[in-house]
Order: structure tokens, then sequence, then C-alpha cells
């Protein structure tokens, strides 16, 4: 008799089997077309903006140190905690996994990809927090519901009246994905990840019966005990926990790095080189750019959204001002911390070029870069990794609760909150490779409305930034 959890990841199976194609079809060229939506979309936002990813990066820093804070300014969190709240749902597994599945398919160039995808993503994420900003709703009781799901339907009705039916059709189609983003990239992947991650490195959990619900039970008492508190309680536990496991896994790798310092010259000569090499791992130039590009959207979520949810909470009544905070965003995930994880795995030469291997194969080959410090560095890697998956989900469960609060009305939040500890519970004891189509499935689709309707708003962000600038900066 089949049980529960064969019908679950049966009917898992049969969702990725028959929406994966339609969402990522191939352009012939080796090339999804949700590649091309991304990169297209970075490299025309930070034209149209006047690249602002370089212009207002200083402003963005001076406002994070809290420079222009006004506990008066309409909102729930500051800039510092909307910035860690976001950064909590990016930093994680992508930074540790991701980046390994990446070098090991297509070789140290896809590095190279990956920091050129978070550059112009920034102005990606510049254009999405701005414009969440601009159209978020604020309740009598300072609540505030913000995002792509709101921007696309009132910004494109606004700016352009006669296409109100479209924005109303983009904001419902994001506000499904993000829901459903939410259970997968954002909860079970994290849960399922740490869980296989756990395991490889200590296998005597596998003697435990039932390990696999012990785990996902555990996670999902935590992560409900945050995740009631709302977006306040959230921003306290990130804006503690973000910077300090960024801290911590960065001071790791640096001290792997600092063992063989002399090979670094060399190893950024090699990303360089390798990143346009037509004999580079997988498929050359375009396999290179493709895993560079997919994992620097699933590692900083630039273009996909997700992140506007936070930074429309922040405390502020400029709304260029916590676009130019989020950009940081994918800086601080993918050009830092991600290029640690890539120069930890490359120095110690734990990879085999051309390798394809999934998730947990890839913290576990950043395990073994971890252990050429210390026997002990892979637990350490253990405990970073369900750390950075904790504070991805509990921030993913603000994401996914704006969004069914837009579906469905304040109503919505409880019954979202009491499935999403569910999934939590759930992901730990679904097939891997179920769990993994579903999350990258469903994180990237976001990109296709969200990404759509900011070339209908682009003028206005535009004309927006300029009037920022002329009374806000120094000339």
């Amino acid at each position: 008799m089949q049980t529960l959890q064969d019908t679950i990841d049966d009917a898992f199976g049969i969702i990725v089997a028959w929406i994966t194609p339609v969402l990522f079809f191939d352009l012939g060229v080796g090339v999804p077309f949700i590649i091309v939506v991304l990169v297209s979309g970075g490299i025309f936002f930070t034209v149209r903006y006047g690249f602002v990813n370089v212009r207002l990066f200083r402003h963005g820093i001076e406002c994070v140190r809290g420079k222009f804070d006004d506990p008066h300014d309409p909102g729930e969190i500051s800039h510092f905690r909307a910035l860690t709240s976001a950064l909590s749902a990016t930093v994680g597994l992508g930074n540790i996994a991701g980046v390994a599945v990446a070098i090991a398919a297509g070789g140290p160039g896809a590095i190279f990809w990956m920091w050129l995808v978070a550059f112009f993503g920034m102005s990606l994420k510049f254009s999405s927090c701005s414009l969440a900003q601009m159209y978020r709703q604020i309740g009598p009781d300072g609540h505030v519901l913000g995002g792509p799901m709101v921007y696309l339907r009132d910004g494109i009705r606004d700016q352009h009246p006669r296409l109100a039916w479209l924005g109303a059709s983009l904001g419902f189609l994001f506000a499904v994905l993000t829901v459903f983003a939410s259970f997968g990239g954002g909860n079970m992947f994290q849960g399922k990840m740490s869980f296989e991650i756990a395991r490889s490195v200590m296998p005597a959990l596998d003697g435990i019966p039932g390990m696999g619900w012990i785990f996902g039970l555990t996670f999902g008492a935590l992560v409900g005990i945050v995740i009631i508190g709302g977006i306040r309680r959230i921003g306290e536990v990130t804006g503690r926990m973000v910077p300090a496991m960024c801290a911590f896994y960065v001071v790791i790798c640096l001290l792997i790095i600092a063992t063989n310092v002399e090979k670094v010259p060399a190893l950024f000569g090699d990303i360089f080189r390798q990143a346009f090499a037509p004999e580079a791992a997988f498929g050359g130039f375009l396999g290179v750019l493709v895993q560079g590009t997919r994992r620097a959207a699933f590692s900083n979520e630039a273009g996909l959204g997700s992140a506007a949810i936070a930074h429309a909470a922040a405390r502020t009544h400029e709304p260029i001002r916590e676009g130019a905070v989020a950009m940081l965003g994918p800086f601080i995930d993918t050009i830092v911390v991600c290029t640690m994880t890539a120069l930890a795995i490359l120095i110690t030469g734990v990879y085999d070029a051309g390798a394809q291997m999934s998730w947990a194969e890839g913290a576990i080959l950043t395990a073994r870069a971890f252990g050429t410090l210390h026997s002990a560095a892979p637990y350490l890697l253990v405990v970073a990794v369900l750390v950075f998956a904790y504070s991805t989900m509990i921030s993913w469960s603000y994401y996914g609760e704006r969004a069914a609060e837009f579906l469905f009305g304040r109503a919505g939040i409880l019954p979202y909150r009491v499935v999403y500890v569910f999934f939590v519970a759930l992901g730990p004891v679904l097939r891997v490779d179920d769990v993994l189509d579903f999350s990258d499935m469903m994180l990237l689709s976001m990109a296709f409305p969200n990404v759509i309707g900011m070339l209908f708003l682009a003028h206005h962000v535009r004309a927006e930034t300029d009037a920022y600038r002329g009374r806000s900066l120094p000339s």
C-alpha cells in the first residue's frame, strides 16, 4: 500500500514534470529563456537608471549605517533590519552549495559570470525595492503590505491606466508564485538540504529511527516561534543573526585562503581566463554563462522580487533611499560571500572540473575544502548551514505571508503560517530531486511577471531617482 509520503512524492513529481518545460524552455543554444530574462533585464535597468548601482553605492552604505534613520518615518523596521531580513533569505545554501555546483560544472570561469550577474542584479533589486516603497499600503496600525504583487497591480494601473488588467494579472501571478516559492526554495529546500548535509558529515544520524521527521519537526517548531511575531520579530532576529553568521562563515573561508594566499592572484587569473574559454567545462562559454547566471540568481534573488517585500516595510519617506539600501544585497551575497566560498574551493583544489553534482554534493565539496583547515571544520560548516537555512525559512515565511494576505486578506495569514510550518516539517522526508526541481522552478519563475512589469514602470523609477539625487545628494 502506498504511504502518505509516497503519495506526496508522486504529486510533487507530477507538478515538476508538467510545469518545468513550460517555464524553462530552452532557446535552442543551451540557454534557458529565464536566463535571458534575468541577464537582459539587469543590463537594461542598469543603463536605464544611469548605472545607479555605482552612483548610489556609497549612499546605500550611509543609509544602512543609520545616517538617515528617522523613527517617525512610516514603516515597521529600520534600513539595516530591512537589509538583514532580505539577506537572511538569500545568504545561505546558494552561497555554500550553489557556488560549488557552479564551479564543478562550469569551472572557475562560472564565478566571473556570478559577479557580473550580481553587478547588474543590483539595478534589478534597486528597481523592485524602490517600487515596493512607492506603492506599499500602510494600515492604521502601521502594518505594511508591499512588494511586486502590489506595485505590479497599482503601479501599472497608475502609470498606464489602459493596462490596468495587465498589472492586475501580473500581480496575481506573482503572489501565487511567491506562495509556492516560499514552500519550495524558502522552506522545503532549506530543510531537505540541511538534513542531507548533516547526514553526510555525521553518518551516525542515519542510525536514528525517524530522524528525518525529528529534524523537520524541530525546525518547524523553531520557525513557528519566530514567525508569529511578524516582520518586527523577524527583523530583530535577523538583525543579530545575519551579521554574525556572515562574519563567522567569511572568517573560516579567509583562514583557508590564508594558508595558500600566494595562489590567489593565479586563481583570479583562471576565473577571468576560463570565463571566455571555448574549452571550458560543461559546454564551453554558454555552459559557463548559464551555470554562473543560474546559481547567482538562486543565491541573491535579484530580479525575482522577493526581497522587495521585506524592503517595503522599511521606515522611510524616500522610496529611492530604500532602493539604494536594497542593492547592497547582491553585492554582499554574491560578490563578497560567494567569492569567499569560491576561493576556498579553488585554492584547496577539491573540485573535479566538468562534474555535475547535486546541491547536497556541492555542500559536501565545500565541506571537503573546510576539512583542509581542520578536521573539525566540516562540523562548523554544518552549524553554518543550519543557521543559514533557519534564517532563510523565517524570512521566506514573511514573503509568502504577505503574498497570501494580498490574495486572501488578513484572514489568510494564520492558515498560511500553519501550512508553512507543516511544510518545514515535511521537507526533510521528501525525495531530494523533486524538492530541488520544484524549488528552482518556483523561485526563478517569479522573475517573469516581475521583470516584465518593471519594464512598464522604469520611466517612473528613473524620474524619481533623478529627483531624489537632485534634492538629497551633493552635486
